[in-house]
């Protein structure tokens, strides 16, 4: 899946759009490497977002096409 997908489907961004503008600044990261929105996101990876000051790092648990509000976080876990 890509990650930008990835970001709005497990609603850790709210708009794919703003998620592909956030991996555009450079301001996603998977495994310590900055990404493009339209890399591969697979299960294990570690993502890192940096929200100004604060930074958000969040390992892959699984990848689901779609999903409802209460199932989005069983898609990551905090590291």
């Amino acid at each position: 899946m890509r990650l930008d997908k990835y970001l709005k489907v497990s609603r850790l961004i709210k708009r794919r759009t703003v998620a592909n503008e956030a991996c555009d600044a450079g301001r996603v990261s998977i495994n310590d490497k900055v990404a493009k929105a339209s890399q591969d996101v697979k299960t294990g990876d570690i993502i890192e977002i940096r929200f100004g000051e604060k930074v958000v790092r969040v390992k892959v648990a699984q990848i689901i096409d779609t999903t409802k509000k209460e199932n989005a976080a069983d898609m990551y876990e905090y590291v």
